[in-house]
Formats: C-alpha cells, structure tokens, sequence
C-alpha cells in the first residue's frame, strides 16, 4: 500500500501532510546523519584516518575530505534532480537513499590507517564523495515533493527538511555526550566513533521501503515531461532564478557548517571538554527542530522574502557579539547561548528557505534546479566551512575570524534576498 495516508473526505490531491513529511523526512535523516557524525566526531575520524605529526594539519586534511564531497554535490545535483524531474519524485528519492546506504555501510566497516595503511583514508575519501553525490540530488528531489503534496501549506511542509536536520542534531549530539563520557580517549578512536554508523545503519533499510510505497505529486503528473535533459533546460532558460537560488541559500549553509564546527572549535580553540561541544548542539539541535516548523508555518501566512531578510540581518549583525562571548567566557554556558542564539536565527531563516527555493522553478526543473543552486551554494560557502575557520584561526591568531565569514555570507544573502523581493513586488504590479 502507498503512503497515501489520506484524511478521510479529502480530496484525491490532497494526501495526508504527515505520511508525505514523513517520506521525505526519513532519508533526510538518514544522509544528514552520517555528514553529522562525520563532522562531530572529526578529531577522533582525523586520528583513526588520517595520521600525522601535526594535529593541525591532521584535522586540515579530515576537514578537507569533509569539504570535498561537496565538491561532488553538485554534479549529484545535476544526475539526481534531473532524474526526478524526467522520471518523478518518488523515483529519485528512492534512488538518493539507495546511494547514501552504501556510502554508510562503507564508512562502518572500513579499517583504520594503523590496519590497513593508505586504503583506509582513499576509501574513506571515496565512501565520503558517493555520499556527497547522493545528498546533491536528495535535497531537491525532496523539496520538490513536499511542496507538491502540500497545496497552501508549502512553507510548513517543506520546513521539515531542516526540522529534521535539527532533530538528527539532537541524535547525534547525544551520541557524542555519551560516548565521550563514558568512554577512554583509546576506546573511542579504537570502535567508539563508529557506533553512531550503526545506528544511521539501521535507518536505511526502512527509509528504503517507506520511499518505494509513497504516492507520486499530483504537480508532477499533470506537468509536461522535459523533452530534453532537465539541466541543460533549467540554465537555458532559468539563468537568473538559478543564481538567485544560490545567493539566498548561502548564508543557511555557511551558518549551518559552521555550528557544525563548534564542537571542534570548543576542544582546539577554546581547550574545553569534547562534550560541551555536543551539549551545546544538543540545545541547538532542539531549537532548530522546533522553531523551523513555526516559521514555515508563519511563511504561509506573510512575505517569506522579507521573513528571510530579517533573519540574515540578525545574522550579521550578532555573529561577532556572539563569538567574542564564547572566547571571553570560554564555558559550557557560553557555548550552549551562543549556538542556541545562533540555531534561533537560523531556524528563522532555513525553516523558511525551501518553499521560497521551490517558488524559484516551474514544475518542470523544480528538483533539479533546488538541488543544483542549493548544492552550489553548499559546495563553496558550506562544505568548506570547518576548513576556511580552522585555516583563518592558524594564520590570523585570531579565534574571532569564524565570524567574519559568517557576516559576509549574511549579506550576499541579503543581496540576493532583496532582489527577489523586487522582483515579486513588480510583479504584482
């Protein structure tokens, strides 16, 4: 039977909104999840993977495989989203998790270097580049069914692609509190690290089967098919909404990749303990759950542009307040306020982010063009993220420099952000 949870007395177009969130939500948790992992657990990865003298440099090199698989995402963009705009949704997000599974099951069973010597980072490095092509393609694929199946609750629909996000932060936050309390520095670079994969492990299979049994959008149905490859139609004739996409999407990604760098940052930068880090994106990862969908919700009812506008300012205008609090007072509760503080003005801002992304398309290259301007956007201003704040804080001295980066994405943002909210404005005349 399909996941067509329908409410009774609904009409055929009109499937129920949570068996739809759901669909699309369980492969977001499953690739999200293992980037997280990956990310959080990136100074025991660096020892396990990718040895040297210098500890610097070792986690250089750890974050610089974390960055390369966004290099990747795109061409996965292109391959995936153009496969869902020619053969459906529920085609392409099953095909994306399918991907993402392999990739996880690489990472649980690859031996470390000390076993198997350079095998061990070139396969990591591999496993890293088939999950950045799966994701490339998932987040397009999905936004573009959750928007589709949603009718005038397309902000709230969609939201739940980073309220999911948020929720994988809680997962694995307390995967790192856990583990990083309760067991040695040797047990956790021995076998520690990789109990988090069995768990992502574990998601997949029923990720899996739930996509193959989900209902196709009605949207995509009824839309005329593209004669020729989606891609090559969405630059030829979308140009601009293409690199209005990318604009708006590049302070949630570098927001987003440099939260992800905060348990990093509290052991190297500011000598704390490894779990303040995780119980600080632990509180983050509740907030970012919770006020995602509310400002979905919010972005049904009002211009989502300008809700979009407010949150990149705040962005700006917080960022080094905010990381000169965590250097001043380099605490757990400094640490839990500022990515609390942080996760709140993002969920404003990506809570709202896919719908707008969604309205940037025609049904026809919708998945495709999401995933291909969000990968973009991921590709040079979030997947490089750790690695541009790690390189900043070595040659600068200086531990503020994380947020210069983040105030100058927050206004490319809002460059973007008010272009299209011109635009809409002529065209309501």
């Amino acid at each position: 039977m399909a996941i067509d949870a329908r409410v009774e007395g609904a009409t055929a177009t009109q499937p129920h909104l949570f068996g739809v969130i759901v669909a699309a939500t369980i492969g977001n948790v499953l690739e999200w999840f293992d980037f997280l992992v990956y990310g959080f657990f990136a100074v025991t990865i660096a020892e396990v993977f990718f040895p040297t003298g210098d500890p610097t440099v070792s986690l250089l090199v750890t974050f610089g495989t974390f960055g390369l698989s966004y290099l990747i995402r795109p061409l996965g963009a292109m391959v995936v989203g153009s496969y869902t705009d020619k053969h459906g949704r529920k085609a392409g997000l099953t095909l994306s998790i399918g991907l993402m599974l392999i990739g996880t099951v690489v990472m649980l069973v690859t031996p470390g270097y000390a076993t198997i010597g350079l095998a061990a980072p070139v396969i990591i490095i591999l496993a890293r580049l088939l999950q950045g092509f799966s994701v490339g393609g998932e987040f397009g694929s999905a936004v573009a069914f959750l928007t589709e199946h949603a009718g005038d609750r397309k902000g709230f629909s969609a939201s739940w692609q980073w309220a999911s996000t948020g929720i994988i932060s809680i997962i694995v936050s307390l995967f790192g509190v856990t583990l990083t309390t309760l067991l040695t520095h040797d047990q956790l670079v021995s076998w520690g690290w990789r109990i988090p994969y069995i768990f992502g492990l574990l998601v997949g299979p029923a990720g899996l089967y739930i996509r193959s049994r989900m209902s196709e959008t009605p949207e995509f149905i009824e839309a005329k098919k593209p004669e020729s490859m989606p891609i090559g139609e969405l630059l030829r004739n979308h140009p601009i909404p293409v690199l209005l996409a990318v604009g708006i999407s590049i302070i949630s990604n570098s927001s987003y990749y440099l939260l992800l760098y905060i348990p990093t940052y509290g052991q190297k930068t500011l000598h704390l303990p490894a779990y303040t880090g995780f119980v600080a994106t632990l509180v983050g990862g509740v907030i970012l759950a919770i006020f995602s969908v509310l400002a979905g919700h919010w972005s049904d009812k009002t211009s989502r542009s300008r809700i979009m506008i407010w949150m990149a300012w705040l962005f700006a205008l917080t960022a080094y307040p905010v990381f000169w609090l965590m250097v001043a007072f380099p605490s757990l509760a400094a640490c839990v306020f500022a990515v609390g503080f942080l996760n709140l003005i993002k969920a404003g801002y990506s809570g709202v982010l896919p719908s707008l992304l969604s309205e940037q398309f025609p049904v026809e290259t919708r998945a495709v063009g999401v995933a291909f301007s969000y990968s973009i956007s991921v590709s040079i201003f979030g997947g490089f993220a750790p690695f541009v704040a790690t390189w900043l804080i070595a040659q600068t001295g200086d531990p503020l420099s994380p947020s210069y980066y983040l105030i100058v994405t927050a206004l490319m943002s809002i460059a973007a952000l008010l272009v299209i909210w011109r635009r809409g404005a002529l065209a309501k005349g």
